[in-house]
């Protein structure tokens, strides 16, 4: 077990005594810390409605502060579970079916064509060759030119130009041949 800090000890001692000085002073020196342990979880939107919540339950329980325990510890432990709490709080927002079926056609096929066709690309692009996916990956997910592949590759243009067309040839090769199998 951690020994813990004099200063930890102390506020949480005083806390424990219903000492308002005590809850400022902690407020100061740990609210950044625990503001920025909370927004990881709910976001920056409710860290602070989070933070307060944190610190209203640590004056409403000072009394169980165990001085032989960490005060951080302590802290960082009701600031969990009131992030946690604001999780489980959220609504999740309920689709409006007619909206989806205009987006999607009457029946959602063409959304479940869509998946499957995602699926076997990302099968294909699997099993390209280390070289030929990585240069169709920063190309078609990161967006980027022939120019800034190869500068980030470290590798001359040409090689990328070649790694491009032999990797999006295979690739029509094989989702083809996958196709094919399917009939």
């Amino acid at each position: 077990m951690d020994v813990p800090d004099a200063g930890e000890r102390a506020i949480g001692i005083r806390l424990a005594r219903r000492d308002e000085a005590a809850l400022q002073e902690a407020y100061e020196r740990y609210a950044p810390v625990v503001l920025a342990y909370v927004r990881r979880y709910v976001g920056a939107d409710e860290a602070e409605d989070v933070l307060q919540r944190t610190f209203f339950d640590v004056w409403r329980g000072a009394a169980r502060y165990d001085p032989n325990q960490r005060f951080t510890g302590w802290l960082f432990t009701i600031a969990h579970h009131r992030a946690v709490d604001a999780l489980r709080a959220r609504k999740h927002a309920v689709v409006d079916v007619e909206a989806v079926r205009d987006l999607a056609g009457e029946d959602g096929r063409e959304t479940a064509d869509r998946f499957a066709d995602a699926a076997d690309v990302r099968w294909a692009v699997a099993r390209l060759p280390e070289h030929e996916r990585t240069v169709l990956e920063m190309a078609y997910f990161a967006e980027l030119t022939q120019r800034e592949i190869a500068a980030r590759l470290d590798v001359p243009l040409g090689t990328v130009k070649a790694r491009a067309s032999r990797g999006t040839r295979r690739l029509g090769e094989m989702l083809r041949a996958e196709e094919e199998g399917e009939r």
